[in-house]
């Protein structure tokens, strides 16, 4: 088997989005194994169509008679730790878990994602100077992205 171009690969999966809310989140290529693992997520969310579209065009780029490979395309899971910048931007407004570099653990509102870093919102309490009791404040916590192990959703069931 001839061995699959990762950056070509790359460029027909990013041609194929164009035009739509949709994002590469990730390529995962087992040369060994023979097996090519596209990630795909959107600001919408992802169809089953979208991820044919995207198989579609990742077949139609490939000779598959020199490069017999195994192809899955599939969307990002809602549980998964962020990957790319889109998540941050798609997910602002909603709940995360942040686990920083240093061990730190951070649960709160996503309200900021800029180039170089984020912004997580967390309701404190604290005395503020004039008050008798403690009061709930929105503290903003700002991280850099190289700061961070991971950060996903929190998910609520009810």
């Amino acid at each position: 088997m001839k061995t699959i171009n990762k950056e070509k690969l790359t460029q027909v999966v990013e041609q194929a989005l164009q035009g739509s809310d949709l994002f590469l989140v990730d390529v995962a290529i087992d040369h060994q194994e023979a097996v090519v693992e596209v990630t795909i997520d959107g600001m919408q969310g992802v169809t089953l169509d979208d991820c044919v579209r995207v198989n579609d065009a990742v077949l139609a780029a490939f000779d598959r008679d020199k490069e017999d490979f195994e192809l899955t395309v599939g969307s990002y899971g809602i549980s998964e730790p962020f990957k790319v910048r889109q998540h941050y931007v798609k997910n602002l407004g909603g709940e995360v878990e942040v686990l920083t570099t240093s061990g730190e653990k951070l649960k709160g509102v996503l309200s900021e994602a800029g180039d170089e870093a984020f912004v997580v919102t967390i309701p404190t309490k604290m005395k503020l100077e004039g008050k008798k009791r403690p009061e709930v404040v929105d503290v903003k916590h700002q991280l850099k992205y190289s700061e961070i192990k991971y950060i996903k959703n929190i998910i609520h069931i009810k």
